[in-house]
């Protein structure tokens, strides 16, 4: 008969969902899943941020109402995102975004 293991978080953890919470201690991040650690990154590391709520989103352990009201970031930005992460996967947050070049009067445009 399989084991119960009830939910164990460190004490200043803010809870995302019953079985999911992140934790900051000084400049990292911690998302603890039970009471296993399963990503860090550095606080001001945005990329991460965008990547590991956009893969528990994807893979149903959050929402994205509860990433808006524990992150206090807005409802567009998980949702773009989410998209990213959809359309490009994990490497897509580290790409450089296109640009378009400098416009230039060419002598038909004149």
């Amino acid at each position: 008969m399989p084991q119960l293991q009830l939910p164990l978080f460190p004490h200043g953890a803010v809870h995302l969902t019953p079985d999911l919470a992140v934790l900051r201690q000084d400049a990292t991040v911690t998302y603890v899943h039970g009471s296993l650690p399963v990503f860090r990154h550095r606080a001001d590391d945005v990329q991460s941020f965008r990547l590991i709520t956009s893969q528990l989103y994807l893979n149903g352990h959050v929402r994205q109402s509860e990433v808006v009201r524990v992150f206090g970031v807005s409802p567009d930005s998980v949702k773009r995102a989410v998209k990213l992460y959809q359309t490009q996967g994990p490497g897509g947050f580290w790409r450089p975004p296109k640009r378009r070049g400098p416009s230039v009067l060419t002598a038909e445009v004149l």
